[in-house]
């Protein structure tokens, strides 16, 4: 049973910084795609970064130019730098893994999810 667990969100003013850690622990088999999406209420979970074991990757338009995924396969986490945020980014934000290459839909695996919340 693979577990997911998410770290580093919080409260953030607009322009802010924060950086989201997901550790994987568990299962059978290596986690090949790993990444991010985020939920707000009333609104459908998208997807906002992914990256494979391989280094492949996909993210959102939103999300490009100010979010950076990076992994660390050998510690089994990713994690989520985003810089520049801004209040529409503000959304409960879950880690996802998948045994699959996948980088346009969500793994089978999901984190507890960790509020980032952007105000002034």
């Amino acid at each position: 049973q693979v577990q997911l667990v998410e770290s580093g969100g919080g409260l953030v003013q607009p322009g802010g910084s924060l950086r989201l850690s997901c550790l994987a622990t568990g299962g059978r088999f290596a986690i090949n795609t790993m990444g991010w999406y985020r939920q707000t209420p009333g609104k459908e979970r998208e997807l906002v970064a992914v990256v494979t074991s391989g280094g492949n990757s996909n993210e959102a338009d939103s999300a490009k130019g100010r979010f950076a995924i990076s992994r660390d396969n050998d510690k089994n986490m990713v994690y989520l730098q985003m810089n520049s945020l801004k209040p529409e980014d503000t959304a409960v934000y879950y880690c996802n893994a998948d045994e699959a290459y996948n980088l346009y839909s969500p793994g089978p695996y999901w984190g507890q999810g960790t509020q980032v919340t952007v105000s002034s």
